[in-house]
């Protein structure tokens, strides 16, 4: 009866939103691919810096791009372990779609489908975690859905949690776009989310999307589609998500079976051994980190969300000889998920201090 409830308030207040019905043609479709892309703020947030690279006198012979893949030279994202999940590690198994990190599962509408794989994480954070399309081609302009999140680690934007990034993106949607509903609190499978919508006059198109936030990322649903009656259906079929109890738009942080994250935890006090990784050739790129610190401050997992290869095999041989004063929660210690910065990261809050910044106390060495 909760839920019925709760569809039904959902219902009523899309409803207000009115119609707009019709199919787009190739080229709005192509517009509607682009403008998605540009206006999520999980591109906004990238980082324009360069990965660097370098270059080369050698010429290899041209070779065949398998069909879907999209090849990115230089830095990437890896983990110390297969085991422990990541961001990115979204599982799509019999029409289900699941992420162990996020803790979320969704069982797709019979006409839809999982689309192309993403591009690996940002240098900011921003992770596409799936792109899910109608499966059926004739109806396949029709709507778009896209999973993504942000971590709020790494976000150049100022904001501190999933409701206050919704609202930059309220405040500055580009002078093309018109909003249509502002931030709205919703509940989604009976968590809280954040609902808000905006649409291009030129383009005919609608963005209906809802933010909550997950270990301390904002996990956004963007349905797009010039069709608002689809898009009222669709956002009314979210109800069957199933999603971790600490999502909250406001307080995702964690806990349960998760670590409890906590931004710039490897600071001050807390860390009672560092030391600092050292690159065999400088580089331009920021290098994003998020650890895992277990029961007795021992790093456990190591996850660098975008870097170069010589760069990862230094930050990950450095982080595990780091040690943190153990988390204390009622009492009892638990596992914590945290964040730093190394290498380049300018009009980042989570830039990396310099040497004269480490806080006193702390034992430096260096392989």
């Amino acid at each position: 009866m909760e839920k019925v409830a709760q569809s039904g308030r959902l219902g009523h207040r899309l409803h207000a939103l009115g119609k707009l019905e019709g199919d787009m043609d190739h080229r709005t479709v192509k517009i509607a691919a682009g403008v998605a892309v540009c206006l999520a703020w999980l591109a906004s947030a990238q980082n324009p810096a360069p990965r660097g690279g370098g270059s080369s006198n050698t010429t290899n012979p041209p070779t065949k791009v398998p069909s879907g893949v999209i090849l990115v030279k230089g830095a990437w994202s890896s983990a110390s372990d297969s085991v422990t999940p990541v961001p990115e590690g979204t599982r799509f198994t019999n029409r289900v779609l699941s992420s162990p990190y996020f803790g979320m599962r969704y069982t797709l509408p019979s006409e839809w489908s999982k689309g192309y794989d993403g591009p690996p994480p940002s240098d900011s954070g921003g992770y596409v975690v799936a792109e899910l399309r109608v499966a059926d081609p004739h109806i396949a302009a029709k709507a778009s859905i896209l999973i993504s999140a942000q971590d709020m680690f790494f976000t150049p934007l100022p904001a501190d949690n999933a409701f206050e990034l919704v609202n930059y993106t309220k405040n500055h949607l580009q002078a093309d776009y018109r909003q249509e509903e502002p931030p709205t609190p919703i509940k989604i499978a009976g968590h809280p989310f954040t609902f808000f919508a905006y649409w291009s006059p030129v383009a005919q198109l609608h963005w209906y999307v809802v933010t909550t936030e997950i270990r301390c990322h904002a996990f956004q649903i963007v349905l797009t589609s010039r069709d608002t009656k689809l898009l009222r259906s669709l956002l009314l079929d979210l109800d069957k998500m199933t999603l971790p109890p600490e999502a909250d738009p406001t307080t995702g942080t964690g806990g349960g079976d998760f670590p409890v994250c906590i931004k710039d935890y490897a600071r001050g006090e807390n860390v009672l051994n560092r030391v600092d990784p050292i690159f065999s050739e400088p580089r331009a790129n920021p290098v994003p980190v998020r650890i895992i610190i277990d029961r007795k401050g021992k790093v456990k997992h190591v996850h660098l969300l975008s870097a170069f290869p010589e760069q990862t095999k230094a930050v990950t041989d450095a982080m595990f000889q780091w040690r943190f004063k153990p988390y204390l929660k009622d009492g009892h210690p638990v596992e914590v998920e945290t964040g730093i910065m190394f290498g380049r990261a300018e009009g980042s809050a989570t830039a990396r201090r310099s040497p004269s910044d480490k806080p006193s106390g702390i034992k430096t060495t260096r392989n």
